[in-house]
């Protein structure tokens, strides 16, 4: 028969063990945020950028002023992202990491992993590091017209990225050390609307 103790004794055991395979599981296990029409809750939205499920994906193709986001509500220091996507020449796009503030989503409060084939300034274009790390020019890796997977392993400085298998970028800084993901819709440089980005799915696994 169990006394009060050892009931309690128990109960706290079963607390632990709880708690440590919780943590386990948080940092080895992937995780999807997005998996076809699946997602959105997911995420909080910045901006009017025009999120919506449609035909096996998240998506979005308009949006005033810069556009949108989908920022994630958890924040990620050292992880590994996976990210099925297609995009159009014209899509402005990207992935944002360890956001320092998430009410100010630029490359001056986070890494911008960017989407941008047709973007002024190729040296920034698709697979650079806006502000960091320079594809060269011209820019051999583009997405447009496809769908493509985008990895990104960020282990405390280093940060590497590729497109399709081949390594973009591979940055080491530590002005960023954790923070939100977050997703763009953006419009072109002239103000035109940028070209539809969809994402078919987005994994992520804390290292």
């Amino acid at each position: 028969m169990l006394t009060v103790s050892r009931l309690r004794f128990a109960v706290v055991l079963l607390l632990v063990a709880a708690a440590v395979s919780g943590c386990q599981g948080l940092r080895g296990e992937r995780i999807v945020l997005i998996d076809g029409e699946r997602g959105l809750g997911n995420f909080a939205r910045s901006g009017d950028a025009n999120w919506r499920a449609e035909a096996g994906a998240i998506v979005a193709d308009r949006g005033s002023g810069m556009g949108g986001y989908l920022v994630t509500r958890e924040s990620y220091a050292d992880f590994e992202l996976r990210a099925e996507f297609f995009a159009e020449a014209a899509t402005n796009s990207g992935i944002f990491l360890r956001l320092s503030d998430p009410a100010n989503i630029t490359p001056m409060h986070g890494y911008e992993v960017n989407i941008y084939d047709d973007r002024p300034g190729p040296e920034y274009g698709t697979g650079a590091i806006v502000g960091f790390a320079r594809a060269p020019v011209p820019n051999p890796h583009k997405a447009g017209g496809r769908w493509n997977v985008l990895e990104i392993r960020a282990e405390g400085p280093r940060i590497t990225v590729r497109l399709n298998g081949v390594q973009t970028v591979q940055l080491r800084d530590g002005r960023f050390s954790a923070g939100p993901v977050a997703l763009q819709f953006g419009n072109g440089f002239d103000g035109r609307p940028g070209g539809p980005i969809r994402w078919r799915r987005l994994e992520i696994r804390r290292l």
